[in-house]
């Protein structure tokens, strides 16, 4: 099933460039659905009380270099997976409605992307991981540079070009993902005895020493904080989230940020522990950095698109905080916000598209009173808003509760400090919703209803929202044993250091 899953979209984009021009979009839109289908019929099938891997695939690849073909999905993938395929329909759906130009090569790099994002959440061998992980690079690179739009850029600066931006983007992932291709080679060598060892369970079961630990985790460090993206680098996020079309940016935003903290869980923790204790604050500083400096910028800017590029760069900053407090209940509260803060973005951006449709631009300086005659585009917005800033109730809300508790179990002081970017976000996400729906309504701008197509799209993900908040142990219940799993080497290592003292 899930390899039917896993290359099912790229065969969808490909038959859409054989399908009729009108045809390609609804081609697409069904391989995307069916998808969606087969992954929601992996959470159906999954048993929550098993550790290991469910729907194993394993096969002989390349014999002579030790790289196998291994699948599998866990407690750690199975709703990131869900995610990916939510949002992907959602984007292409709403694609096919708004049929761009050069629609069929459009749709078939929407499908290859779909298949590398999920061939990154299923790879179970180091080196399929790091082909899947540069493979969304290709997509994204043509999808960003031949559909974006020309950003003016901000005053006394030049237009901001998507290929320019582009570039840059590429310029910071291809760098991190060449570091994490360096550190899988070696790993991989220095672990395998004549021939090179990938399998990541298999690693994970004999880690190699200490100190070849240290340097090889900074290369997978430098490419998952670079995706994901963090404080000190996340320079190519600000001119890429400008020049990006939204329904592209949607998925970009909703689901590639959260392959970089999937990596840290899946491959750092497991296979680097001793390195993971000893770098842990260090990874806990950069985390909180990105919570207050993402939050502090939102509140910021006037760009939509950057008030949301900027709070997923605090969001992405909570899960690694989870994430580094090296505890269950922390990293719990990380796979729960991975999967919260890509559902609540998404639909997001797809609003945007409304907004900037209706007002000429993403200023929000510039919109105003556009709830006026459309209850039911305010009341989506509004409860997208209400989970961007994690009030009581909402899922993001509890994520980020156990995120704190666990770091408070821990590193008190970073937890504390953290806690501030729950205030500042209410601040940016109550200003963009105020700005846009609330504001007096300026001239030139009309105040009209969501179109039933969109609303049908948005309120599927909305859904999605309320859902996950009237019951998040579903996500909760499922990630617990193979979290415990993950962090097993960690707990070791940690036992240890306490004993020799």
């Amino acid at each position: 099933m899930i390899q039917v899953m896993l290359w099912l979209p790229l065969a969808a984009g490909l038959l859409a460039c054989l399908a009729p021009r009108r045809l390609a979009p609804w081609v697409a839109a069904l391989g995307a659905f069916v998808a969606l289908d087969l992954a929601i019929r992996l959470v159906f099938d999954f048993d929550p009380d098993l550790a290991g891997l469910q729907h194993p695939v394993d096969e002989s690849w390349i014999p002579d270099l030790g790289v196998r073909y291994q699948l599998g999905i866990d407690g750690l993938s199975v709703f990131l997976v869900l995610l990916t395929t939510v949002l992907w329909f959602a984007a292409t759906a709403w694609s096919a409605v708004r049929t761009p130009e050069r629609a069929k090569t459009y749709f078939l790099m929407l499908g290859l992307a779909e298949t590398a994002t999920l061939g990154a959440f299923l790879a179970q061998d180091l080196l399929l991981f790091v082909l899947f992980f540069d493979l969304m690079l290709i997509p994204f690179y043509f999808l960003f540079g031949s559909w974006g739009e020309e950003h003016p850029g901000r005053e006394g600066e030049g237009a901001i070009a998507p290929s320019r931006a582009t570039i840059k983007m590429i310029v910071y992932t291809l760098i991190g993902s060449l570091l994490m291709l360096a550190g899988a080679i070696a790993a991989g060598v220095t672990a395998g005895e004549g021939t090179p060892q990938f399998s990541i369970a298999e690693l994970a079961a004999e880690p190699l020493g200490e100190g070849s630990q240290r340097w090889i985790f900074w290369f997978f460090a430098a490419a998952f904080l670079v995706k994901m993206p963090a404080f000190l680098v996340h320079g190519w996020m600000p001119d890429a989230y400008r020049v990006a079309p939204l329904p592209v940016l949607a998925v970009f935003a909703g689901v590639l940020s959260k392959v970089g903290a999937y990596g840290f869980l899946r491959i750092v923790l497991p296979v680097f522990p001793d390195a993971t204790v000893q770098f842990q604050e260090v990874l806990l500083v950069v985390a909180v950095a990105s919570i207050l400096y993402g939050s502090v910028m939102a509140f910021t800017q006037s760009s939509a698109r950057l008030v949301a590029g900027y709070s997923s760069v605090a969001q992405l900053g909570f899960i690694t905080l989870g994430i580094f407090a090296l505890r269950p209940d922390g990293a719990d509260g990380a796979v729960l916000q991975m999967v919260n803060h890509g559902i609540v973005i998404a639909p997001l951006l797809l609003i945007f598209v409304i907004l900037v449709e209706r007002t000429g631009g993403d200023d929000i300086t510039k919109m105003g009173g556009l709830a006026m005659r459309a209850p039911v585009l305010a009341t989506l917005a509004l409860v997208v808003t209400m989970a961007l800033l994690a009030i009581p109730g909402s899922a993001n809300f509890i994520g980020e509760f156990y995120i704190l508790n666990g770091v408070f179990q821990t590193k008190i002081a970073f937890a504390f400090v953290a806690a501030i970017g729950i205030a500042l976000a209410a601040f940016y996400a109550l200003r963009l919703f105020q700005h846009a729906m609330h504001n007096r309504e300026p001239d030139g701008i009309e105040s009209r209803e969501i179109g039933w197509r969109e609303g049908a799209i948005v309120s599927g993900l909305v859904a999605c929202i309320v859902a996950l908040a009237l019951y998040p142990q579903l996500v909760l219940k499922r990630a617990d044993e193979s979290v415990v799993q993950q962090l097993s080497g960690v707990e070791r290592v940690t036992e240890t250091e306490v004993a020799r003292r």
